[in-house]
C-alpha cells in the first residue's frame, strides 16, 4: 500500500508543477500581448458582435 500512496504523491505533484509551468507560460503570453501595439494579440476575451 505504501507504494500507492507514493505513487499518487508524486503523480500529484507532477500535476501540480505541470499546472503551475502552463499557468506562467500563459500569463508570459498575455503580458507579451498587452505589451505590444498590435491589437490583434491581445486577449479580448468574449468580443462583442455589433452589427453594421
Amino acid at each position: 500500500m505504501a507504494f500507492f500512496t507514493a505513487a499518487i504523491t508524486t503523480v500529484s505533484t507532477l500535476v501540480t508543477l505541470i499546472g503551475a509551468g502552463l499557468g506562467a507560460w500563459g500569463v508570459v503570453n498575455l503580458m507579451e500581448g498587452y505589451g505590444n501595439d498590435n491589437a490583434g494579440s491581445k486577449s479580448q476575451g468574449v468580443k462583442h458582435y455589433t452589427p453594421k
